[in-house]
């Protein structure tokens, strides 16, 4: 998103990376070295301010909070890296099923009207 968008759009982006390392892993109650270990699992891939800091977004901090309420049970890391994404893989696929749905139906109900 470039600098001269307006701060309140940056702010409703789940997607901006608004979040140091320092202030990501204390908003989920971790260390660094975890936000590090799933990056390396390439669960999440932060971005890098100018001066080379990591940055994470919104969106990155619920699936690191993910990833740790599994950590926390138990979970192998690389492990829970894995079932993250598949379940964000999971996600997506039922959304897209849930669009095509909704597109067939409207086509069957385009049909069934015939012509005017």
């Amino acid at each position: 998103m470039p600098a001269d968008t307006p701060l309140s759009d940056r702010l409703d982006d789940d997607d901006y990376p608004a979040y140091t390392m320092g202030r990501a892993a204390e908003m989920l109650g971790t260390t660094p070295g975890f936000l590090r270990a799933i990056g390396e699992a390439r669960l999440i891939t932060p971005l890098r301010s100018e001066g080379g800091h990591r940055r994470y977004s919104r969106y990155q901090l619920r699936i690191a909070a993910r990833a740790r309420e599994l950590v926390d049970r138990g979970t192998p890391i690389e492990a829970a890296c894995r079932i993250v994404i598949l379940e964000d893989q999971l996600e997506e696929a039922q959304r897209i099923n849930a669009e095509y749905r909704r597109a067939a139906q409207k086509a069957s109900g385009a049909s069934e009207a015939g012509p005017s």
